[in-house]
């Protein structure tokens, strides 16, 4: 099992996906914990990739289709909002 601990903002450190069939603990900052399915959090993290890459104009693959700058910024993200009950 994967222990991870929800920050002051309501966010855990995720950068990639799980293995579908891992279990993963949560816990939150009001002391609650909560078990999500390595499939489940995935979801989550695509979800929120997605949002990412709409609010910043990335196409699906994360790529910026604007003129190139001299610094281009990271097309991930490392960070996942959760909340108590969307395990299910």
């Amino acid at each position: 099992m994967i222990n991870l601990q929800q920050d002051a903002d309501g966010f855990i450190r995720m950068n990639r996906h799980f293995p579908a069939s891992s279990l993963i603990s949560i816990t939150f900052i009001d002391g609650q914990s909560e078990v999500f399915s390595g499939q489940r959090l995935n979801q989550v993290y695509d979800e929120a990739l997605a949002v990412y890459r709409a609010q910043n104009h990335l196409d699906a693959k994360g790529f910026s289709r604007r003129p190139r700058k001299t610094v281009h910024p990271m097309n991930h993200i490392e960070f996942v909002q959760v909340h108590a009950g969307m395990s299910k």
